[in-house]
């Protein structure tokens, strides 16, 4: 625990450092005051907070202060609980029922680390029976780094020919899957923009295909997020929700950007469970979703 939250506060340091270097300059000019409560606001949508979440956060805080003085790092405290508050329903565990197999079908847009983070995943989910289906056919790389990730964790890959149908390849693995009894199937699809209307069409097909192969499945949609896109990552959701039913997130790349603020945007927007937040290339790089850790992470303290 201890070793994932310097990780963690060490990969949010580019968000933390704009955010909280945004609070100094401004409380280390003047007293609190309308004023400053209207750029404080300012530096919390700077940071990627979003105007609705920045807008929360600051009514909280200015009924809790009561025009007391206060320092600093109380500041910052009370901001974090103010965060903490918005991000706590959020903070769900991702749990697999008694079905067998659980389809987990991991979408998104290009470069947002599908791949990688249901390599980790299966590395966490090791004492299950676990398998992969290499749905992004259409590059050979992404099949090629899923059979890199599968060998490493010594789970089956199903994977077909380069440019094949990924719907029947996704439902020839399910079938293969329910007769081996796996526990648990992750579905890599291809990375997707989330404006190109025939490729959201084949996300769809694909959620009809597995539904066909497994009745009650995909259980578990999670869309990844690249939190490098920032405030665009609203829009993710919102479309790729209605293609395919979102039911969770992963918000992914948090040591890469400024704008990890964006996490609590998009939990105050949309309220989805966040069930893992990566913050690094490592395997142990990906771990639960934490709403106070992240919050006072993303304030530095």
């Amino acid at each position: 625990m201890v070793n994932w939250l310097n990780r963690l506060t060490a990969g949010l340091k580019k968000s933390s450092d704009k955010l909280g270097g945004g609070i100094a300059d401004i409380f280390n000019r003047r007293k609190i005051d309308a004023a400053t409560l209207d750029d404080l606001e300012e530096a919390l949508i700077a940071a990627d907070i979003g105007y609705a979440a920045a807008a929360e956060i600051i009514k909280n805080f200015a009924s809790r202060r009561a025009d007391k003085d206060v320092s600093l790092p109380e500041i910052k405290q009370m901001l974090a609980e103010n965060i903490s508050i918005i991000l706590k329903p959020c903070e769900k565990k991702l749990e697999f029922n008694a079905a067998v197999p659980n389809v987990v079908l991991m979408i998104g847009v290009n470069g947002a680390g599908k791949t990688t983070v249901i390599g980790k995943l299966a590395h966490k989910f090791k004492d299950k029976k676990v398998s992969l289906i290499a749905g992004d056919t259409f590059r050979a790389a992404a099949v090629e780094q899923l059979k890199i990730w599968g060998d490493r964790n010594h789970v089956r890959v199903f994977s077909g020919a380069p440019g094949c149908d990924a719907a029947g390849l996704c439902f020839d693995g399910l079938k293969e899957a329910a007769e081996r009894q796996d526990d648990i199937v992750f579905i890599d699809t291809a990375g997707r923009l989330q404006n190109k209307v025939n490729l959201t069409e084949e996300l769809k097909k694909i959620v009809r295909v597995v539904q066909k192969a497994i009745p009650d499945a995909p259980h578990h949609v999670l869309l990844c997020l690249d939190a490098t896109t920032g405030q665009n990552a609203l829009d993710q959701v919102k479309i790729f929700k209605e293609a395919a039913g979102v039911n969770g997130l992963i918000v992914n790349k948090l040591d890469g950007t400024a704008k990890g603020g964006v996490l609590v945007s998009v939990a105050h927007e949309t309220k989805l469970p966040v069930y893992y937040i990566g913050v690094g290339e490592g395997i142990d790089d990906l771990a639960e979703f934490k709403a106070d850790e992240f919050a006072s992470s993303l304030l530095g303290i």
